[in-house]
């Protein structure tokens, strides 16, 4: 987006272009998932992977996966395993591809059109892009490490 604000790109055809990449990848996750992924279950619990998670994925997909794909493709980090996860716990993969398509163009839109006007307007934001995306994943994680440290804190009150 900043870079069709400097006439780089046409944000007419970035946007289209995006969304397609943006469909592509999530398919290739969710592929990966459904026939790689799900022999990470196959073995004896381990310290990451356990049969209880797949379990509860599998129950949050019924119940959330078309909301939880189209919503994760904002959340950066979450939404590159979202779709891997989605196709370990075999989330219909019809409602997943509509979702998809949905959540990759109103990222592609959103992402390409905020970049655009962005820089249109506040040419100065270039010089601080590493910055500015640093505390995007930042603010972005604290409701994700705000989880863990809570499931983290119940698990250990748990043992006691």
């Amino acid at each position: 987006g900043l870079l069709a604000a400097q006439g780089v790109f046409n944000p007419w055809i970035l946007i289209p272009l995006v969304t397609i990449a943006a469909i592509l990848g999530d398919n290739v996750g969710y592929w990966f998932g459904a026939k790689v992924g799900i022999r990470l279950f196959l073995k004896p619990d381990s310290r990451f992977f356990h049969k209880e998670h797949l379990r509860q994925a599998q129950l949050f997909y019924e119940k959330h996966g078309g909301r939880a794909i189209f919503l994760a493709r904002f959340v950066p980090i979450v939404r590159t395993f979202a779709p891997i996860i989605a196709g370990i716990a075999k989330m219909d993969y019809r409602t997943f591809v509509a979702w998809n398509i949905l959540g990759a163009f109103a990222w592609a839109t959103c992402i390409t059109a905020a970049g655009y006007f962005l820089g249109e307007r506040f040419p100065i934001i270039e010089q601080y892009m590493t910055w500015i995306i640093l505390a995007i994943v930042v603010v972005t994680l604290i409701p994700i490490i705000r989880e863990l440290y809570k499931q983290y804190r119940n698990f250990d009150q748990e043992t006691v």
